[in-house]
């Protein structure tokens, strides 16, 4: 799928994510506390925005406080991250880095 990113708005191949991670569909507290619509919202991103924005959220944090383009674009380190790719042509391929505060099994 082609066309531009909605975190970084360069012109790409696009990938889907999803605003509420696939692992956590089925948790409880998601069923109670979100449409089904809206679990299962995806939107087109470019894939070094993909990667970089798994590589700073955990799927939980993804879940309960950067389920929305907005909230994904208001993080510091992927608007950072948006910012700089942003100038990058296309089919740049980015090294992706894990935030210094995530702990790493």
């Amino acid at each position: 799928m082609e066309g531009n990113c909605a975190i970084c708005g360069r012109e790409e191949t696009l990938t889907r994510h999803h605003l509420i991670p696939r692992t956590r569909h089925h948790n409880k507290r998601n069923k109670r506390e979100f449409a089904r619509d809206f679990v299962k919202q995806i939107v087109a991103i470019c894939p070094p925005c993909h990667s970089q924005i798994h590589a700073l959220l955990s799927e939980k944090e993804l879940e309960r406080g950067y389920n929305s383009v907005a909230s994904i674009k208001a993080h510091a380190g992927v608007a950072k991250f948006a910012s700089w790719i942003a100038t990058k042509p296309r089919g740049f391929k980015a090294m992706t880095q894990r935030a210094t505060s995530r702990k790493v099994a």
